[in-house]
């Protein structure tokens, strides 16, 4: 794919290759996501000039800390945490965190990546990040996970804040999860700030938080049916997983007549 690049570089793929060496999630969210903005691009000489391509591509910081943590038979463990702050053109760092083996830059570049522009078109003046650790919360007790995310934010604090970076939940990182990152905060900074969403409604939190999101995805495929003279009545729906999403997903699905 041919894009207005720097000198060096005559391919969108060339760059990525040169810049992010070893990160093929980021490098297909790129390429896929370029090829619908680019004929934009194309449209605007000031653009070209500006070099928002390699711009929008490179994140503003990409944080990496180390997380040292006690499990319940008194061992250190270490885990890698990552904030990747990509872009905070319009506002403060938007974005969730993930608790999973297999997050690593690459993943959370491309995720970053794409919340840029999933933020930017709601119209809200929200940036851009997305962050997590390789832990795996699976089989863990609760202190464990109260334990790590403790730690987690012991080094994630420095780099978050109302004005700053709000990270959410994500895989892994529900309500419990959240609440124990805010309590660590709150402790830590001694704060009580809105500085995570996804928080309780006991402390902070938005009403009807959890199922906003797959509520939105069928308001959003009643709308799209809609504007082409159909609507979701009778329809099957297939829905990919089991989370968070898909659960409400499919209750609001069925309560709409698909």
């Amino acid at each position: 794919m041919t894009f207005s690049l720097s000198k060096q570089h005559s391919s969108l793929e060339e760059y990525l290759d040169a810049r992010a060496p070893n990160e093929p999630e980021f490098h297909q969210a790129v390429t896929e996501v370029m090829e619908d903005i680019k004929p934009i691009i194309d449209q605007h000489a000031e653009f070209k000039a500006a070099n928002i391509f390699e711009r929008l591509v490179e994140p503003e910081q990409v944080i990496t800390f180390r997380v040292e943590w006690q499990n319940d038979a008194n061992e250190i463990e270490v885990n890698r945490g990552y904030r990747v702050q990509f872009n905070g053109a319009i506002g403060p760092f938007k974005g969730g965190l993930r608790f999973h083996p297999t997050v690593n830059p690459s993943v959370l570049k491309f995720l970053g990546f794409e919340q840029t522009f999933k933020n930017a078109l709601t119209g809200l003046p929200m940036g851009a990040g997305k962050g997590g650790s390789d832990f795996d919360p699976s089989g863990r007790s609760d202190a464990e996970i109260m334990r790590f995310c403790n730690a987690f934010m012991q080094q994630l604090h420095h780099y978050i804040g109302p004005d700053m970076d709000i990270p959410a939940g994500d895989i892994n990182v529900g309500a419990r999860e959240i609440g124990y990152l805010f309590g660590a905060y709150r402790r830590i900074t001694n704060q009580f700030q809105g500085m995570l969403t996804g928080k309780s409604p006991s402390f902070g939190g938005s009403m009807m938080r959890t199922e906003a999101t797959g509520y939105g995805v069928m308001y959003f495929l009643e709308k799209m049916l809609k504007s082409n003279s159909a609507d979701l009545d009778g329809k099957a729906i297939i829905l990919s997983g089991a989370g968070n999403v898909a659960t409400y997903a499919a209750e609001k699905a069925i309560t709409m007549g698909a």
